[in-house]
């Protein structure tokens, strides 16, 4: 069943048409379902690709999408790993990415939110967990 996304003439909406099969939406004319008008154009649509879990962690790992010297290509690689695992990283996490696409360095962004070290996996009050 194609889904075909047009530009209505008439209410100045984008519309989706479903159709039933693929010779009827090259043979019958769309009518838009909104205003019901038949001045439509045909518009090319966004498309939508399915990866693995790997592939899109694998795509993260590609060392061309990271430099070193450049702090906001850091924020952006950190906002889209982010993006990829689907969960919120929480308030601290967000303020650290802003500041990194702002172009602060991890060093000046480290002295000037305190505690962000101390709350860091690998180090600080968080690994005294056992006492």
């Amino acid at each position: 069943m194609p889904i075909y996304e047009y530009g209505c003439y008439d209410c100045k909406k984008r519309v989706n048409i479903f159709w039933r099969a693929f010779s009827e939406a090259e043979t019958e004319t769309p009518k838009c379902p909104r205003c019901g008008g038949t001045n439509l154009k045909r518009l090319v649509s966004k498309v939508s690709v399915l990866r693995s879990e790997d592939s899109r962690l694998e795509s993260l790992a590609d060392p061309s999408k990271l430099s070193e010297d450049d702090p906001k290509s850091l924020g952006r690689w950190m906002k889209e790993m982010s993006s990829e695992m689907g969960e919120d990283p929480g308030p601290e996490f967000n303020e650290v990415i802003d500041r990194l696409e702002a172009g602060q360095s991890p060093e000046e962004i480290e002295q000037t939110v305190p505690g962000l070290a101390d709350n860091a996996p690998g180090g600080g009050a968080a690994d005294d967990w056992f006492g």
